[in-house]
């Protein structure tokens, strides 16, 4: 009974993973509409930065989540731009031009209008999930 219930489990998952690889590569219509925002995507994810950075809140924790950098009032676009350019001590400079940095600018104000990174503390469960209210 048990293997039935693993080999069944693994076939689920190899053809969902076959599905999502598959299936669920196409970007959105709002990016492919957008060539810079394409772009940025395509840096983000060429120059790794989820590996350090966070989006709604999956990635890595060496960096801030920047979902909402975008509309933070004491950053904006030139502190966004010296960062991405320059570097700090943690964060390396990739050497990348200023018209590549403004895709990788381009890219997080619009991730930055499709939602929130911070859940309020009344709506996560004790659990540690998320409390949905209609």
């Amino acid at each position: 009974m048990l293997r039935l219930v693993w080999g069944t489990l693994f076939i689920a998952f190899c053809l969902y993973t076959g599905w999502v690889y598959l299936y669920c590569d196409e970007k959105t219509e709002i990016v492919q509409n957008d060539p810079s925002v394409a772009k940025g995507w395509e840096l983000w994810q060429q120059k790794n930065c989820q590996s350090c950075h966070q989006l709604y809140g999956l990635g890595g924790y060496m960096g801030p989540d920047l979902t909402n950098i975008a509309r933070d009032s004491s950053k904006g676009k030139q502190y966004m731009h010296g960062f991405i350019k320059y570097g700090t001590g943690r964060m390396p400079a990739f050497g990348m031009t200023d018209e590549e940095v403004e895709h990788i600018i381009d890219f997080l104000a619009w991730v930055d209008k499709s939602g929130l990174s911070q859940v309020p503390a009344e709506a996560v469960h004790w659990s540690g999930t998320y409390m949905i209210e209609n």
